[in-house]
């Protein structure tokens, strides 16, 4: 059986914290709903002490942001921009529109079909996040979208030119410099001068996330989401050097970000704590990292491979290194995660910027039912049908009809009734 060398802060005082933020945000998204415009500026001043004359930038304020960074900034953005759509394309290409005669006469198929408008989130008030424009951006724009608006807060007093150079190398319409809830309700609700969006993606903080948990149905959004996590699995294959670098790598996304090692090794886990105490004293994010680590940090030590693949799939973090003398094996048996990062020379970080696969993952266990974002999630599979003939008309009525009447639906009788009278005396 497990023993946890370090344990996280309970579950009742995580669901106090959640239960301040999801009134707080219900009561924004209620002001942004019925003011439009004065509640986005307002809030916008308030968070942001952001209240510029137009929140859109203008072609010419996007050009001077790029012109502002250096050649090797917009190389690099060019390049993880590069992986990242070839994957989207590799991705896409696999998704297939259908048709075929599935009995004579009767043909069924379905298309992919691009949402016509999505809104992008671009978190960036604390840490210019610029890797998320390019996996919300790009990713939407090889899914055929046909328009596509972005939000990121100002970084510093101004918008932040590398965010903005992304934006707009990704392929965004329109840029708008505004953060946090009152951009994604801006975007979700529409205003005087924002169209709604028909889904909503990007990451964000706590607030931002549960806006969109509250704004779902309103407008698609690409997943419920919390705070990164992060699940290291390893064994004497690594050591405490790297597992420690791995899980304050994500810890520093914020205070209650999750950082969990699951291994098999109790040398390995006291070595990790103990390297992880090291690391703080001269990490530069230390003060979100450490937090992070105390309240949210554990150390799991399983008696067996097996046990560490239950605690695993149990645990359904968004980030799983897998560092083991069995990393094939974990890939094929698991089955909970949102994506996988398999052995020492890859990590969370190359997915997080640059490898190509999307880092926009599921959170808070739902990736026990959902992946992350990619292609697929800004199409729509809609079916259709047509019927050729009479006599398949006919046949498919028939029984349409019996079955109408099991459930007592007399209008859907009628129409399959209606074909087999029509139709039939046809084929007679």
């Amino acid at each position: 059986m497990a023993t946890w060398l370090k344990e996280a802060i309970t579950k009742e005082k995580r669901d106090e914290a959640q239960k301040q933020i999801s009134d707080t945000v219900e009561k924004l998204l209620e002001d942004i709903d019925k003011r439009g415009d004065k509640a986005v500026r307002e809030l916008s001043e308030r968070f942001d002490n952001w209240s510029p004359d137009e929140f859109q930038l203008s072609e010419k304020d996007i050009l001077s942001c790029i012109d502002r960074l250096e050649k090797q900034t917009i190389d690099d953005i060019r390049f993880a921009q590069e992986q990242i759509r070839n994957f989207a394309q590799i991705q896409r290409d696999s998704m297939k529109d259908v048709e075929e005669e599935t009995l004579p006469g009767v043909i069924l198929g379905h298309k992919n079909i691009p949402m016509n408008r999505v809104g992008s989130y671009v978190p960036g008030g604390k840490f210019p996040m610029v890797a998320s424009a390019h996996m919300s951006v790009v990713t939407a724009r090889v899914a055929g979208v046909n328009e596509i608006i972005t939000c990121a807060p100002p970084y510093q007093g101004k918008p932040a030119d590398a965010i903005v150079a992304a934006q707009h190398l990704g392929g965004a319409d329109a840029i708008y410099v505004i953060g946090g809830v009152q951009a994604v309700a801006a975007m979700a609700l529409g205003t005087e001068s924002i169209k709604a969006v028909d889904m909503l993606v990007g990451p964000g903080n706590a607030y931002v996330a549960e806006a969109k948990r509250q704004l779902y149905g309103r407008v698609g959004i690409d997943l419920f989401a919390g705070p990164t996590e992060t699940l290291v699995i390893a064994d004497q294959a690594v050591d405490g050097e790297m597992c420690a670098t791995d899980l304050l790598g994500q810890a520093e996304h914020g205070p209650t970000s999750p950082a969990v090692l699951l291994t098999n090794s109790m040398e390995l886990a006291r070595q990790t704590v103990k390297e992880v105490e090291k690391q703080l004293k001269t990490l530069s994010t230390r003060d979100t990292a450490g937090p992070a680590w105390e309240n949210y940090g554990q150390v799991i030590i399983a008696d067996s491979y097996d046990e560490m693949l239950d605690l695993a799939n149990k645990l359904a973090f968004e980030h799983v290194q897998v560092m083991t003398e069995k990393d094939d094996w974990f890939l094929e048996n698991m089955s909970n995660y949102g994506a996988l990062f398999l052995g020492p020379r890859t990590n969370v970080s190359y997915g997080d910027k640059v490898i190509g696969t999307n880092h926009t993952l599921p959170t808070l266990k739902a990736a026990r039912y959902t992946g992350g974002l990619w292609v697929g999630k800004f199409l729509k599979t809609c079916t259709y049908q047509k019927v050729l003939s009479n006599e398949a008309s006919v046949k498919v009525g028939e029984y349409c009809s019996r079955l109408c009447k099991i459930e007592g639906f007399a209008g859907h009788q009628e129409q399959a009734d209606l074909r087999v009278r029509r139709y039939g005396r046809e084929e007679a």
